[in-house]
């Protein structure tokens, strides 16, 4: 899936708009225990997430993820929105909240990119 399409479905608002959004995504991931991210996450996905600070960019670009959509309207740093700049790593905020969002990008044919966080 596109994440223009990901973007019109969220009802989001791209805070990077000089990195380009015609970027095909292949998954989702929603989490906001950056720990959670890096040992169960895929590649090529989208990070669902209501944390806003700079650590998740870092995060998103270790775990190779496309872009990240942050919930409920939230609103990152400007040290976050520099840094995603830098990593040209799309942010976009949403109004929806995770459930509802996950929801509709799961409809529409978004998979899920979450695996199983090993307990060994």
């Amino acid at each position: 899936m596109n994440l223009n399409d990901i973007i019109e479905l969220s009802e989001g608002e791209v805070l990077t708009p000089e990195l380009s959004t015609d970027v095909n995504i292949h998954g989702g991931y929603c989490a906001d225990l950056m720990s959670d991210v890096l040992a169960s996450s895929r590649p090529r996905a989208v990070l669902i997430t209501g944390l806003t600070n700079p650590q998740v960019v870092r995060t998103a670009q270790i775990a190779e993820f496309r872009a990240i959509i942050f919930i409920r309207g939230k609103q990152p740093q400007q040290e976050t929105i520099e840094i995603a700049i830098q990593e040209n790593m799309p942010l976009i905020t949403s109004p929806l909240g995770m459930f509802e969002l996950t929801g509709r990008l799961h409809d529409a044919g978004l998979k899920s990119y979450e695996g199983n966080v090993s307990t060994n």
